[in-house]
């Protein structure tokens, strides 16, 4: 049976850290029946989030979303800290009971909890963990394939850098060049089905998935697009970014920034560099490794109007001396130019 997806967002979808509901309405090839929030029910998904294309239905509860037709509930929010809530546990099991497979890319592994696994057992569904790592992960050997290899890196999480590869990716395809996307996180690994989600990998093994990511992706093309996560300055999510960095070793690096912003979002009081400063921490700790450039700056520009997100990403050009555009907006055609 084809897949029938619910997206269970918990009262958060307005918010960006709903960026995997966002990232699979926007973006996934498999049909979104509803999204399940109970805020924004009896609304349409497009007209909460625009961008996210698909004028899909929002629902109070599991029931609703079961009605519709629903047979996969995924859970459509990246908390803080990856762990699976008492509500949320209680909205999994009503969609077992219901006879739905569930998905999911939280840190707390469904298919290893007794409650869950038992009840998914005796209902005959499935329960997808999307960050379950390859068992057998090592560290980089050193070589990497002849690809190009072109990265998204941040100042902050949750700002787009998977939407953006994303867009990069789809440029090229337009363009008529042989291009792959390579998925590093939850949501791109149920947009594309396939990649490693780095956050989850030991310490020691994340710049060895990331080079066996650029190997299989070396398979599917000449032209890679390596998903970034997190951000260097980030106090706690810097270990896979640079540690994703290193085992890509990336030919050119594509920086990611929210327009505005100052401070990290879930650390206030915790400084984002000028972006100039931002394209040469990024560059020296790619070149610890294998040289790279920040070629150009994408701008997340969500929340201001045409012409002021239009003047913010001029202000980006000026302030760097790169070309910037906000990819999602606007089309990734001049951050293509600048990367290929």
């Amino acid at each position: 049976m084809a897949d029938r997806l619910a997206l269970f967002t918990g009262g958060g979808f307005a918010d960006s850290h709903a960026k995997t509901a966002h990232g699979i309405l926007r973006y996934g090839p498999r049909e979104v029946v509803c999204v399940v929030d109970a805020i924004q029910a009896g609304r349409a998904a497009s007209d909460v989030i625009p961008y996210a294309r698909r004028p899909v239905p929002i629902v109070a509860g599991v029931a609703d979303a079961r009605a519709l037709g629903a047979n996969v509930l995924v859970i459509g929010v990246a908390p803080f800290g990856g762990a699976l809530t008492d509500e949320w546990r209680a909205a999994l099991l009503e969609a077992i009971a219901a006879g739905m497979d569930v998905e999911a890319g939280l840190h707390t592994v469904l298919a290893e909890d007794p409650e869950l696994s038992q009840a998914a057992a005796r209902a005959g569904v499935r329960l997808r963990d999307l960050r379950a790592a390859p068992p057998d992960l090592s560290v980089p050997t050193g070589d990497r394939p002849d690809v190009r290899v072109v990265h998204t890196v941040g100042s902050d999480c949750a700002i787009g850098k998977m939407s953006v590869t994303l867009e990069l990716d789809a440029a090229a395809r337009a363009r008529g060049l042989e291009s792959a996307f390579v998925a590093t996180g939850q949501t791109g690994i149920a947009i594309t089905g396939w990649g490693i989600a780095v956050d989850h990998v030991i310490s020691d093994f994340v710049a060895g998935a990331a080079a066996r990511l650029i190997e299989e992706g070396a398979g599917r093309a000449p032209l890679l697009f390596l998903e970034g996560q997190g951000a260097l300055g980030h106090p706690a999510y810097s270990g896979v970014t640079l540690g994703l960095l290193h085992g890509g070793q990336p030919d050119a690096m594509v920086l990611c920034h929210r327009a505005g912003s100052t401070e990290i979002d879930d650390y206030p009081g915790t400084p984002i560099p000028p972006l100039p400063e931002l394209v040469a921490t990024y560059e020296r700790a790619a070149g610890w490794v294998r040289p790279a450039r920040v070629a150009a700056i994408a701008l997340n520009t969500r929340g201001l109007d045409d012409d002021a997100a239009r003047a913010a990403i001029a202000a980006a050009a000026e302030e760097t001396g790169l070309p910037a555009d906000d990819p999602v907006r606007f089309g990734g055609e001049t951050l293509l130019a600048a990367v290929v």
